[in-house]
């Protein structure tokens, strides 16, 4: 069974900065991308940014310049730096992986339970 845990959300004021991480655990062939996603109340839920195991990454129009998204393969892990936060950036953000279980399988896609990010004075 795969699992991905998020943690580093808190409340910090506009023009702060936070680290989220996503570490994921449990049996798997390989982890291919990793991804953040954010939904903030009333709205859908939006990709911010994902990274293939390769290291490339992308990023939504609104966090270009501001957030970064890194991974440690030896750890399984995949975090989110934010910097220059805006009140607009208040959102659960969940982590995403697509991961095999063995060579031969197709990848599934797991999710982490979230974790709150508040921006505000």
């Amino acid at each position: 069974q795969v699992q991905l845990v998020e943690s580093g959300g808190d409340l910090v004021q506009p023009g702060g900065s936070l680290r989220l991480s996503c570490a994921t655990s449990g049996s798997f062939f390989s982890i291919n991308t990793m991804a953040w996603y954010r939904q903030a109340p009333g709205k859908q839920r939006e990709l911010v940014a994902d990274i293939t195991s390769g290291g490339t990454t992308r990023y939504v129009d609104s966090v270009k310049g501001r957030f970064t998204i890194s991974r440690d393969n030896a750890k399984n892990t995949v975090y989110l730096q934010m910097n220059s936060l805006k009140p607009e950036d208040t959102a659960v953000y969940y982590c995403n992986a697509k991961v095999k279980r063995s060579f031969y399988s197709t990848e599934n896609i797991h999710w982490g339970q979230g974790t709150q990010v508040t921006v505000s004075s």
